[in-house]
């Protein structure tokens, strides 16, 4: 009975393990995503403010 009892620890222990690696994963795949798009948002900033430089120099 108590090794039965160890076995199954072990395979929730496993299942846990799987899940925590997919949670993980999907917070680096979160965290990529997320960064890609601040990366394209602040180049369309530094864009618009070189924009809006240029026509102030042209005043």
């Amino acid at each position: 009975m108590k090794r039965f009892f160890l076995q199954e620890k072990a395979q929730i222990s496993i299942e846990m393990i799987i899940v925590l690696a997919a949670v993980v994963a999907l917070v680096l795949l979160f965290v990529s995503q997320l960064r890609q798009t601040s990366e394209q948002g602040t180049k369309a900033i530094d864009d618009k403010t070189k924009k809006i430089f240029d026509e102030i120099g042209k005043i």
